[in-house]
């Protein structure tokens, strides 16, 4: 049997008995049991991950572990996390009652480059770069976020993921996500010709990478 992580918690009792609890480093690793031979991309497994994960984080706020990562031991798990460990305690305590939320936006007129138009790999991956750092939303658009959803971020910072969207993550109080809903309601009439996308909670990710 291997494990397959989900999630690194500052106390056992937030994971256990939703999902198996590994001890490294004086925090937890959330985890769920699955067969030497079953894939990792297998549909049912990825049901079963994204809905324990869901109810992992109704009961506390723990630091997003990249999908895929697996072990087979504790000392695994204990080499792969170690160095994280202190900033993630840290991070967890300082952010116990907090939640992600993020708002992805659509920027018009992005165009993704086409691989077919460049002579080489890298020249490919130069190109995608500079359309992902140039792609920006309409400074109206902005200006609206900036008044009505940031005031309920603790934390927030805008991110170009790729060459056509712009995201919006924050880090916000748990009991503020009635707020933020009502805040998105708002957003949305005031600027209806603009597409986007306002989900949370999310546990912590973009605010514990270093």
């Amino acid at each position: 049997m291997k494990s397959v992580a989900i999630g690194v918690h500052l106390l056992r009792e937030d994971i256990e008995p939703l999902a198996d609890a590994t001890a490294v480093s004086a925090l937890f690793v959330s985890s769920i049991a699955v067969a030497d031979d079953q894939s990792l991309s297998d549909r049912d497994l990825l049901v079963r991950v994204t809905s324990t994960r869901a109810a992992l984080l109704d009961r506390a706020t723990f630091v997003a572990i990249r999908y895929g990562f697996s072990f087979r031991a504790a000392g695994e798990a204990e080499s792969k996390c170690a160095g994280h460990a202190g900033r993630w305690k840290a991070l967890l305590e300082e952010n116990r009652s907090r939640v992600e939320f993020t708002l992805k936006v659509a920027a018009p007129g992005a165009v993704r480059p086409d691989r077919h138009d460049f002579r080489s790999g890298a020249d490919y991956i130069r190109a995608l770069h500079d359309a992902r750092d140039a792609v920006a939303v309409p400074p109206s658009f902005r200006e609206k976020v900036e008044a009505t959803i940031v005031p309920l971020a603790v934390r927030h910072r805008w991110i170009n993921r790729d060459a056509t969207s712009v995201e919006l993550a924050g880090l916000i109080e748990r009991a503020s996500l009635t707020r933020l809903a009502e805040a998105g309601q708002t957003l949305k009439r005031s600027v209806p010709d603009v597409p986007f996308l306002l989900s949370a909670p999310w546990p912590l990710e973009v605010f514990a990478e270093s």
